[in-house]
């Protein structure tokens, strides 16, 4: 069966996006620009001059998840992505309950992008003597969002791509000027990680891992993508790889930057800006703030077609209402869980701010439970890779591997997000509300496995239609050219 028919199947567009667009999918999910904009600031106050060795073994961790993931990628495709590949190695329930905590990932990383949308449009309209409520912020963010997704695939996946190419060279530019500023010098203080604690690089490594998250949504397009099997694995590596110089290189140039500053970079709500600034180049800061913002919708753009593309494979397999599977008949887009998945991205931050939590807490808040979404299934994907392929007899022991370091490094920040006790634990646990979110998680696992099993109960042949359906995916892509 062609890709074409498959997709016809699943009512979506069929074998419309190039290698570029369904790049840009994982691209604009990561939010390159997101990472010196916000989170470096964020990692430093952990780690120290350590923050650029911290995005070094963060971007080495998750590429060994994603020769993990390209395991599954180079074989088959389906809107369900790592839903569907776990379904398919590790089982049913699995594959569950990863869908069930990739939905809340995607969704919560929406929310944390829209409230760094916010935050980015006080920046630029503050000095003006405008001060719009952030709800303002959010209703703009989110409502563009869901009009582009539930509209048109390739106007998504055009547009990301466009926005973080203009960010991430600005960005770049501004990175070259203070470089120059400071004379190119070697900073001997964050090569040989002068003052850093271990302790300080697992905690940097939990908040440095949800730079990358996203990474491997170009999965969520296998219906959509022209030549999956070649062009989804390809995406997936490259946007780690890429991000993750990008993230390495931005780190190192910030903690130079802010030297010889009076303000700490963890102590900055807009940390370029005031690199631009202090460079002499202070327009510039007005042109990373509107770029900030562009990548943050995009990144809340990546989010919700992610999120909803995995809604509307579980709800086609009968986890939820028969409705959320329907795709639009002319937009082919999965329009019912995009306005569901946009209507609880608004709600969620939108209930925060009435409380008076601000947008920068409410991107640190959301951000942090989404990222226990990833790290439970890049550490499922790492696990059940090497069992995939014993099935298919293509086992080999470099599998083995890129399995166990791919579950090493994922474990680290798992362990720096829950805590050990004493005060000299290599895992400190964190202060609160932060100590309380893993727990939080648990709980929305434990509801979903419930509600699986209350399905189970109550329809036994579900199990074997959905398995029937994912090995029947699998199966189609058997004459297409492996890479």
């Amino acid at each position: 069966m062609t890709n074409q028919e498959r997709s016809r199947q699943s009512g979506l567009r069929p074998d419309c996006l190039p290698f570029h667009e369904v790049l840009a999918q994982s691209v604009a999910n990561i939010a390159p620009t997101v990472t010196p904009t916000v989170n470096a600031a964020l990692v430093f106050a952990s780690a120290g001059t350590g923050t650029w060795f911290t995005y070094v073994l963060a971007t080495i961790g998750l590429a060994f998840v994603s020769l993990n993931i390209n395991q599954f990628a180079r074989r088959s495709a389906s809107p369900g992505s790592l839903y569907a590949y776990i379904a398919r190695g590790l089982g049913a329930t699995a594959g569950v309950i990863t869908g069930w905590g990739l939905i809340l990932a995607y969704i919560f990383t929406a929310m944390a992008v829209t409230a760094g949308f916010a935050n980015y449009g006080e920046v630029l309209l503050n000095p003006l003597g405008i001060a719009p409520s952030p709800i303002f912020f959010f209703a703009i963010c989110v409502a563009v969002s869901w009009y582009v997704a539930y509209r048109d695939i390739q106007l998504s996946t055009a547009v990301m791509l466009a926005l973080e190419i203009a960010s991430v060279g600005l960005i770049i530019v501004l990175g070259l000027i203070v470089l120059g500023h400071h004379n190119f010098a070697i900073d001997t203080a964050q090569l040989t990680l002068q003052g850093v604690k271990p302790g300080g690089i697992v905690l940097g490594l939990v908040l440095g891992v949800f730079s990358y998250v996203g990474f491997e949504s170009a999965t969520t397009l296998g219906d959509e993508a022209k030549r999956p099997l070649r062009t989804i694995p390809r995406a997936v590596i490259l946007s780690t790889i890429a991000c993750g110089v990008f993230f390495v290189l931005l780190s190192y140039i910030e903690v130079l930057g802010f030297r010889d500053s009076t303000t700490a970079l963890n102590e900055s709500t807009a940390p370029m800006n005031d690199l631009a600034i202090m460079s002499g180049v202070p327009f510039f800061g007005i042109l990373i703030s509107i770029g900030s913002m562009v990548s943050f919708f995009a990144c809340a753009l990546a989010s919700i077609n992610a999120g909803a593309r995995i809604f509307f494979s579980m709800a086609r397999h009968g986890i939820f209402h028969n409705s959320i599977g329907q795709a639009h008949r002319s937009n082919a887009t999965p329009h019912i869980a995009v306005t569901l998945a946009a209507i609880v991205v608004f709600l969620v931050p939108a209930s925060m701010s009435l409380f008076g939590v601000a947008p920068l807490t409410i991107y640190g808040y959301t951000g942090t439970i989404a990222t226990y979404g990833f790290l439970l299934a890049y550490i499922l994907i790492s696990i059940a890779a090497p069992v995939y392929l014993k099935k298919e007899h293509q086992l080999r022991p470099l599998d083995v591997i890129f399995s166990i370091l791919g579950v090493g490094f994922m474990a680290i920040p798992v362990l720096g997000s829950i805590g050990l006790p004493g005060e000299s634990s290599l895992f400190p646990i964190p202060p609160a509300p932060y100590n309380v979110f893993p727990y939080l998680f648990l709980l929305y696992l434990v509801v979903g496995a419930g509600w699986f099993v209350m399905l189970r109960l109550r329809s036994p042949s579900l199990i074997e239609a959905m398995e029937a359906d994912i090995e029947a995916s699998h199966t189609r892509f058997d004459d297409m050219k492996k890479i």
